[in-house]
């Protein structure tokens, strides 16, 4: 098998698994190279000769049942302190804040979980769907990505023909108690997380006055994602035509809720700066197909499955105000989505 991506859309009673049988996927070195193809898309936050984007051909799709009934869980484990890397990334990216150099920039780190048995990593797919029915499931392996699962809540662009979708996800809360029995309709936001996520729309915003006249905000809301909430604004809108989806793309991705403002220069230090290389975390992946229906989603909450182990992806938007402490303890809660998978793996399915 060349390729295959598996996927659950939230609250969907089944997954899709799309195999490409013969040669190896397609690689695109652009968003652009996107428009009037079809497929299931793979991209990184930074594309390079290395880590391109990648299409699987949908040679092979065929409709699997995943688990219905939700697993609880758990809570978290003790805190940690910061590792010297994260303290030495935080103490560079928020000096450039100090200095006026962006309006936000996000950090992101990795951590690396031993594997201390031979699963399935289908049983971990399954189990994902278990724990995370609000968010997006998605497993894919190529030669060239190697194998990744994500559960993600961050939309960036589905809909079809006209008639499309994208979110501004951004501000990150933990339930904790009483609050874990509902949506997080009891939370208070700070004026930081306000602000952040603010940011966030009103870069959509600007990047769909490029394409379209014809669209609508509404929010933000409070949504639930596992034992985190985040603030959301929904934004609906019709294109003129189909065939520009790669364009469109472009201009999104990646957006300041995993990037930072001003984007282009934010983005730059990010690449130079940041301790570890994000490889797919905080791209994009999802069914791409104009005429049918496209499902894209920000992969968050994701990890590559490797030979050494579990190598766990999470990131935190910082503004001026922002304290290392606190970053680190938001990343520490974002991590827990795929510990969760992980750590209670023997569990039945």
């Amino acid at each position: 098998m060349a390729g295959f991506a598996v996927y659950r859309l939230p609250y969907a009673q089944q997954a899709t698994l799309v195999r490409q049988t013969e040669g190896e996927p397609m690689e695109l070195y652009s968003c652009q190279d996107l428009n009037g193809r079809q497929g299931f898309v793979v991209a990184p936050f930074e594309v390079t000769p290395e880590q391109p984007i990648l299409l699987i051909r949908p040679d092979e799709v065929e409709q699997i049942d995943v688990q219905q009934e939700q697993l609880s869980l758990c809570q978290d484990t003790e805190p940690t302190v910061p590792s010297l890397h994260y303290s030495i990334d935080f103490a560079n990216f928020h000096s450039q804040l100090s200095l006026g150099a962006f309006q936000k920039i996000v950090l992101a780190r990795c951590a690396v979980e031993p594997k201390t048995d031979t699963v399935d990593p289908m049983a971990l797919f399954h189990r994902a769907c278990a724990l995370y029915p609000r968010m997006f499931i998605a497993m894919v392996s190529t030669a060239k990505s190697g194998l990744w699962l994500t559960a993600t809540p961050e939309i960036l662009l589905e809909g079809r023909e006209r008639s499309w979708r994208t979110i501004a996800l951004a501000g990150t809360m933990q339930l904790e108690g009483e609050q874990l029995k509902g949506e997080g309709e009891q939370v208070t936001w700070s004026t930081k997380n306000i602000q952040e996520q603010r940011y966030v729309a009103t870069y959509i915003a600007e990047c769909l006055e490029q394409f379209t006249n014809d669209f609508h905000e509404e929010g933000p809301k409070t949504v639930r994602a596992a034992n985190l909430v985040h603030l959301r604004s929904d934004f609906n809108f019709t294109l003129p035509a189909d065939d520009h989806i790669g364009d469109l793309l472009q201009a999104l991705h990646p957006t300041p809720a995993v990037c930072g403002l001003p984007k282009r220069d934010a983005f730059h230090f990010i690449t130079h700066n940041e301790h570890t290389p994000r490889r797919y975390y905080s791209g994009f992946m999802g069914m791409l197909d104009p005429q049918a229906e496209t499902h894209l989603y920000v992969s968050l909450r994701c990890m590559m499955i490797g030979d050494d182990g579990y190598h766990l992806y999470a990131g935190g938007g910082l503004l001026r105000e922002s304290t290392m402490e606190q970053e680190w303890r938001e990343t520490e809660q974002k991590l827990s989505t795929m510990r969760q998978v992980i750590n209670r793996k023997s569990d039945s399915l």
